[in-house]
């Protein structure tokens, strides 16, 4: 074959191609001769341009790279005073570029390559810089060409960096000229002599020169063994007709059964998740996929996971953590139509043995080929024992740590075992940001690297992947014992604001407690039962409800008995105006519930026959599926965007017969809004912090709803009582849930 033989198109834009799959793959496996001009030179940037190189360099093929290096502000002032100097202060600089940084497998197979391509006069590498009257610029021209033996030739030029930012994330292109084209030969004319010009330092002001200590720094740090040429087809798969799609299914033979993670015959992801999968292929697996509840998160992980096993030919270990024993379960039942046995470790007493499985699988991994792969799915709590940790230690092969949920590893005693170990890693989360915790959401990006696709809830409704809702926020107000102790707590913590190291003010301990108190003063406003009695009256006869409540606990101002007597959950007094009031068919969907009770709840919720409605708290936000839910009561009030973004999602999956949902939120104020204009300017201020964390979920909720203007006009009486505007609208730092 030869370049002609391809489909070449004439521009890539690279969040719709798959640029490294469909242009340099299939087309330098034709090619002899390889000349490219990039972006500045860095270790990374070399590890890119390898992919392709594999294949022409063990048909005789040769490489020519010209790049840049990257001069700090020091470089260049060492340079304006010490002209003579420049060669080895660039060199200093080139040199810098050399990371140790490099650790999972390809990054190093692919350095391994290009340092023995140097070695061999196979691969040259000159570096340029504009030298106009002593003045140094950075090259920074972005060009190709690619030459086949036959003689054709491929030019291309824009925008895209040799890295894989450039290549996945950003949104940028190239061009493409084939000299066969009549009207492109003259294109790619222009292309050859100004790369000839270049390579021989023709060009004016323009100094391409040869620095010797560069391929031999190459060739002393990453040249390690013979060079693997067909890294390229054990990365992306090729066939005998050419490259494929990574995601093109490999069958096994029948008598060839895969030791590892595959994805089931009867499993067709979408192309969206395909593409976050290719994007963390590229990322050298490594990356964070932020996808809305109910999108597919745990099919795009697990499909992740078998691309990685079967380029690694299944010597790897899978180690998943979900938060909660529930979820550890689900992700079982999915884990197992991919070809995999996992070992099942929390404290449930029917995976009591789980050390054991555990201890055993990573010393036959060592001894036996059969028993190279094993996965483990484990609770975030059982992640943290000792023994699991050492035994992490003992195992030779890869690691993947996927994590489901990934913001919660931003706490501390996560954080700390997130390390070196885990070669591979992959966070899911729809809402991986941690609240008002910068630094722990810094670490998680850190460590789990790039987000490789942000499937919003806003695309998932757009394309029929979650249901369409409508909106109803339903205003009740605080009591006056309620304002009084709100009033009071704030107060408290005014006092409690110290001043951290970002210069923002933020609560100590004892202020994050008496907020936490503050928050359950809103979440158990004793006006929200009536209120509900009134907004599920039309629904008493509906199956499909849920109620969704706050873990707190509510008042009877009606009652003389003191405080801790007087206050019953408000879980309870929900059940009862369901059950006793309404005479509906309820049940409870709490942590009192076992895994086994929840389980016989959700199917009969689902089955829509003999139960009418859920009572819960807490389930929505720990990720329990139940698609199902066509009206959902939410009493829980939570100024936390994750938690309100996830509560939503989770009404919004699809299910059979329901064309959209309805989302009834008890949107909690200080007091009527008629009262306001009553108010001096320091009462309307101390209203302010709950008004605007209020207005931020009814602003969130709405924009998507089907009735936007529902909540677009309480927006405009709420904002309009308290003169307000949509700058002011911003959440207190004085506010935790």
């Amino acid at each position: 074959m030869s370049l002609r033989d391809h489909h070449i198109k004439s521009e890539y834009r690279s969040l719709i191609d798959n640029v490294v799959q469909d242009f340099y793959l299939p087309l330098l496996h034709e090619a002899n001769l390889y000349k490219r001009a990039v972006g500045f030179f860095s270790s990374s940037s070399l590890v890119e341009i390898s992919k392709g190189i594999g294949d022409m360099a063990k048909n005789g093929g040769k490489i020519e790279i010209i790049a840049s290096p990257y001069l700090s502000d020091d470089d260049i002032n060492a340079i304006k005073t010490g002209y003579e100097n420049r060669n080895k202060i660039i060199e200093q600089a080139l040199l810098r570029q050399l990371s140790d940084d490099h650790t999972d497998y390809y990054s190093m197979e692919r350095l391994n390559l290009l340092a023995n391509l140097i070695a061999d006069n196979v691969m040259d590498i000159r570096i340029a810089y504009t030298d106009n009257h002593r003045e140094l610029g950075m090259y920074h021209e972005k060009m190709g060409i690619i030459e086949d033996h036959d003689g054709n030739h491929v030019a291309f030029s824009g925008s895209m960096n040799e890295s894989m930012t450039a290549m996945a994330i950003n949104y940028e292109t190239i061009d493409v000229f084939c000299d066969w084209k009549g009207e492109e030969a003259d294109r790619v004319k222009l292309k050859e002599n100004a790369f000839y010009s270049m390579w021989n330092n023709f060009e004016p002001s323009l100094q391409v020169l040869e620095f010797p200590k560069i391929s031999e720094a190459m060739i002393d740090k990453y040249r390690r063994k013979e060079p693997d040429f067909d890294i390229d087809n054990e990365q992306f798969y090729r066939r005998m007709s050419g490259y494929i799609s990574a995601f093109s299914k490999s069958r096994q033979r029948a008598d060839d059964k895969p030791v590892g993670a595959r994805i089931p015959e009867d499993v067709t992801l979408h192309d969206y998740q395909k593409e976050a999968i290719s994007v963390w292929v590229g990322e050298n697996y490594r990356g964070i996929f932020d996808m809305a509840t109910g999108t597919g998160k745990t099919y795009t992980g697990l499909g992740a996971i078998s691309k990685l096993s079967e380029d690694l030919d299944d010597e790897l270990a899978v180690i998943i953590v979900a938060p909660y024993q529930h979820l550890v379960e689900q992700w079982v039942e999915d884990i197992e139509k991919f070809n995999m046995n996992p070992i099942v470790a929390y404290g449930n007493p029917a995976h009591k043995d789980w050390r054991k499985k555990l201890s055993k699988a990573v010393l036959d991994q060592k001894i036996r080929r059969d028993k190279r792969f094993f996965c483990m799915v484990c609770t975030n709590a059982t992640f943290t024992d000792k023994y699991l940790q050492e035994q992490i230690g003992k195992i030779k092969t890869p690691i993947l740590l996927v994590v489901d949920e990934a913001h919660n590893f931003g706490a501390r005693t996560y954080a700390k075992l997130l390390d070196d170990r885990f070669t591979y890693r992959l966070a899911l989360s729809a809402t991986l940001d941690r609240h008002r915790d910068e630094e722990g959401t810094a670490l998680l990006y850190n460590f789990f690297g790039k987000k490789c696709i942000e499937y919003t809830l806003e695309r998932a409704i757009d394309e029929d992947k979650l249901t369409p809702y409508k909106y109803y926020p339903v205003l009740v107000y605080l009591s006056d014992i309620e304002l009084e102790s709100y009033e009071e707590l704030s107060y408290e913590m005014s006092k409690c604001l110290i001043k951290g190291k970002d210069g923002k003010y933020k609560l100590n301990k004892r202020g994050e407690i008496l907020a936490l108190k503050r928050s359950r003063v809103v979440a158990g406003a004793i006006q929200k039962l009536d209120a509900l009695r009134e907004a599920i009256l039309p629904y008493k006869d509906d199956h499909n409800i849920l109620v969704y409540c706050g873990a707190t606990r509510i008042v009877d101002e009606s009652d003389d008995a003191p405080d801790d007597e007087s206050d019953i959950r408000q879980i309870e007094a929900v059940t009862k105006i369901l059950g006793n009031e309404l005479g509906m068919s309820v049940a409870r969907f709490t942590s009192d519930e076992n895994i086994e009770q929840r389980a016989l709840i959700k199917e009969h919720f689902q089955k829509g026959d003999d139960l009418q409605a859920i009572v819960a708290i807490k389930c929505l936000d720990e990720g329990v599926n139940i698609p199902g839910i066509r009206t959902a009561f939410i009493l829980a009030s939570t100024t936390n965007p994750k938690e309100y973004i996830q509560r939503r999602g989770r009404v919004l999956r699809k299910a059979p017969n329901k064309p959209f949902a309805e989302i009834y939120d008890f949107v909690t104020l200080p007091r009527p809004l008629d009262s306001v204009s009553g108010l001096t300017i320091e009462q309307a201020n101390r209203d302010k912090t709950l008004v605007k964390n209020e207005l931020a979920r009814i602003k969130e909720f709405g924009r998507l709803a089907m009735n936007s203007m529902v909540a677009n006009n309480l927006i405009w009486e709420i904002e309009e009582a308290y003169h307000l505007d949509d700058t002011e609208t911003e959440q207190e730092v004085s506010d935790y849930e």
